[in-house]
């Protein structure tokens, strides 16, 4: 092979090759996501109603967030509602069972 067919192979082979190569480009846009609505303070207190008043407000959030999801959360507040109905009633000790159970089943701690 002659030098100018060899220096023809070696131009077509480096065209070839670096036609082969990906080019950059921007990375895709990502939306940003809304701001999660900040939570309030939380109820303050000892005593079942406090207590479950500081679930209730975790749980809004969570479902105003996405992190719950609504039908979820309605069946978690129903029950912390029954809870808060054994609280008023003066069952403390109940409630907080209720309470405890409550947050046991959804997986709260």
């Amino acid at each position: 092979m002659s030098r100018v067919s060899l220096a023809v192979a070696a131009l077509l082979t480096a065209a070839l090759l670096g036609a082969c190569k990906p080019t950059a480009s921007a990375p895709p846009a990502v939306a940003a996501l809304p701001a999660a609505p900040a939570p309030g303070p939380l109820p303050q207190g000892s005593g079942c109603g406090p207590a479950i008043a500081r679930t209730q407000a975790v749980v809004d959030s969570d479902v105003a967030t996405g992190n719950l999801n609504a039908p979820v959360g309605e069946r978690f507040s129903a029950d912390l509602r029954h809870a808060a109905q054994a609280c008023q009633g003066g069952r403390d000790r109940e409630a907080l069972g209720l309470l405890a159970a409550a947050k046991s089943r959804y997986g709260y701690p």
